[in-house]
């Protein structure tokens, strides 16, 4: 039987500083191949080459990965300033529309990072563009120095809504997790739901309310380590069997509605 197909939103960069790609990192398509059981494809986020439609013929569900480049202030009707950080305005074309296609529909889409990010501005929210120089808050981006053990290594507890779909999930109120973003939630957009925060109140899972399919997305990275981490392995098996069962004919798993 054929696996079911995973849309991996890839990330433009500069190969030796000269050569334009479209890459995405192996731990992704390694999570998704060897945890979620499905085929891992990297998909071109420029309307250039792609188009919505398309992906949803030819994927069973997407992953919206973590990347440098920040969805553009103007999505959240904000104007544009230095701390907002780079931009990938092509990404922005396809990403945002994809998220609200794939809630209509029920197709499976999990959001990791700037994908947790896209999915709550896809759906009407905005974003803080630097969340440490907010008064009270920690610097939850990566550090800058170590080997990838160490900027991927587990970093603070969020915690988890009581009775929630998080914490069905996992079977537990508090997950530790590594944390290596710079923006996050401002205000949550339309029938996103909050679950998740870390110790300083910034929002780290969320799902989209009365969506018919799986909508599940974490602010930190659960690709790295995912086939030995208690918290990435069943967020990547669920997320797998959600596409297994779209390309079987039927609605996603995890279903969920409040």
């Amino acid at each position: 039987m054929t696996r079911p197909v995973i849309g991996i939103i890839g990330n433009s960069a500069l190969l030796n500083d000269s050569y334009p790609t479209h890459a995405g990192g192996t731990m992704n398509s390694c999570a998704v191949s060897n945890v979620a059981g499905c085929i891992p494809l990297i998909i071109p986020a420029d309307p250039d080459y792609v188009t919505v439609n398309e992906l949803l013929e030819v994927c069973d569900g997407f992953l919206l990965t973590g990347g440098r480049p920040n969805v553009h202030p103007s999505e959240y009707g904000e104007e544009e300033t230095a701390a907002h950080g780079d931009f990938d305005r092509r990404r922005d074309a396809i990403t945002l529309p994809l998220v609200r296609a794939c809630v209509e529909r029920g197709q499976p889409v999990l959001g990791i990072c700037r994908g947790f990010q896209e999915v709550n501005v896809a759906m009407g929210g905005t974003l803080y563009p630097e969340i440490r120089d907010l008064p009270g808050r920690t610097n939850h981006r990566m550090p800058p120095d170590g080997s990838l053990e160490e900027k991927f290594a587990l970093r603070h507890v969020v915690t988890l809504k009581e009775g929630g779909v998080f914490h069905q999930l996992f079977g537990t109120t508090q997950v530790m997790t590594n944390t290596l973003h710079g923006q996050g939630i401002k205000d949550a957009g339309a029938r996103v739901v909050i679950e998740g925060h870390a110790p300083d109140g910034t929002p780290e899972a969320i799902y989209i309310k009365d969506a018919p399919g799986f909508t599940l997305s974490v602010q930190w990275h659960p690709e790295w380590n995912a086939a030995n981490d208690p918290v990435s392995r069943p967020l990547f098996t669920a997320f797998g069997d959600a596409a297994r069962a779209w390309a079987a004919g039927g609605q996603s798993a995890l279903r969920v509605s409040a």
